[in-house]
């Protein structure tokens, strides 16, 4: 890598604004809003719309679509104008 053309990569807290919940990890991404994490040592603080906890696919809340029920629907409304 060419020195001095990449950003700085360190620790960054992440927290989603519905949960609460957040965590910390590595990023380019800076703030300047801190938080004190768990290990006494003050991050960058990056609230997010969404993450893994708040996401319906990762929570169990997505929505499930009723596909029998669109076919029976279909075969409701056009069922019969085709057969032979």
């Amino acid at each position: 890598m060419r020195p001095d053309i990449h950003p700085a990569y360190g620790p960054v807290v992440y927290q989603d604004r519905s949960s609460g919940d957040a965590f910390l990890t590595r990023s380019t991404e800076t703030s300047s809003d801190t938080i004190e994490w768990t290990d006494g040592n003050t991050y960058p603080l990056i609230r997010v719309d969404m993450t893994a906890y708040s996401h319906p696919f990762w929570t169990g809340a997505a929505r499930v679509l009723d596909s029998a029920g669109q076919v029976e629907k279909f075969r409701r409304r056009y069922g019969g104008r085709g057969a032979r």
